[in-house]
């Protein structure tokens, strides 16, 4: 049976960019961000993915990569447009064109693994009854934005997943972004709103923002900044930063976990893509935090 650091269960998306009049394709999905970034931390890795099987070619950059993918065909490959309307990279309209198939507990390989990550990325991807089968093969990882975000008249909303004080005391890493975490927790500032979330049972809690990245362990606030040059790689940042944490924690503390997290991630944003950097990129960039 194989054995793995983290498996990445989400959907590897056919995605577009639209940014002063020009459109460009791209492959995007938390799935597809987190792996490079795991991959390039030294994590021993495998995705769990679902698409259509006309779509199966976009798995080949990550197979060149040297990323264990199993795929999974589904109805529909998940598609989104994000359109760009200004020189911020942190504002965006981003509009769901097409959605793969949920994952179920039947579609998880049999292979042990010490952290499942569920990146999910629209509300109804990841059901509860995974969480709860997961929670007895390992640990497991949940972004918010699967619980939170759907897609309603053609944009992005975010409402507050009613069973979470259910679920979350299943979760060893949680994250959010800033929005994510009011809309669940109804507090606006981060570290009260991280502390909540501990509350209700996860057990470390990482909570992004566009200046820095945050994690509560339940005794301490950890935090580091994001230091980019630029932000032309802004898309897949908070699924970079999550996994790169996780990938880093597995032999080290909170502490160090989240400043190499922070650099990693300041580097990725600096080019479209995926992290596409070595762990001494990030050991020096840690430096300069």
């Amino acid at each position: 049976m194989s054995k793995y650091d983290i498996m990445i269960i989400g959907h590897i998306t056919k995605d577009t960019l639209e940014y002063r009049g020009k459109v460009t394709p791209f492959t995007g999905g938390a799935a597809y961000f987190s792996s490079f970034a795991a991959k390039r931390s030294n994590a021993k890795i495998c995705v769990v993915t679902k698409l259509a099987r006309r779509d199966f070619g976009v798995l080949d950059e990550l197979k060149r990569e040297g990323i264990e993918v199993i795929a999974l065909p589904s109805s529909k490959s998940t598609s989104i447009e994000n359109v760009f309307e200004s020189d911020d990279f942190d504002k965006r309209k981003a509009r769901l064109i097409s959605q793969a198939d949920p994952f179920q507990p039947e579609d998880i390989p049999k292979a042990e693994a010490k952290i499942y990550y569920l990146a999910g990325l629209f509300v109804g991807e990841i059901p509860g009854p995974l969480i709860e089968y997961l929670a007895g093969e390992g640990e497991v990882a949940l972004d918010m934005q699967a619980m939170l975000r759907s897609n309603e008249e053609a944009s992005f909303s975010f409402k507050d997943w009613p069973e979470k004080e259910r679920y979350l005391p299943m979760i060893t890493y949680l994250k959010a972004d800033s929005l994510e975490s009011e809309v669940a927790t109804g507090i606006p500032g981060r570290e009260e709103a991280a502390r909540r979330f501990h509350q209700w049972g996860a057990k470390e809690v990482m909570i992004t923002h566009a200046s820095e990245v945050i994690v509560y362990d339940g005794e301490n606030i950890s935090r580091a900044p994001f230091n980019s040059e630029n932000l032309s790689g802004r898309t897949g940042r908070g699924d970079t930063c999550f996994v790169s944490y996780m990938a880093w924690r597995l032999h080290h503390d909170v502490e160090e976990s989240v400043r190499f997290a922070a650099a990693l991630t300041s580097i990725k944003m600096e080019k479209l893509g995926p992290f596409s950097g070595t762990i001494d990129d990030v050991m020096a960039r840690m430096k300069t935090l």
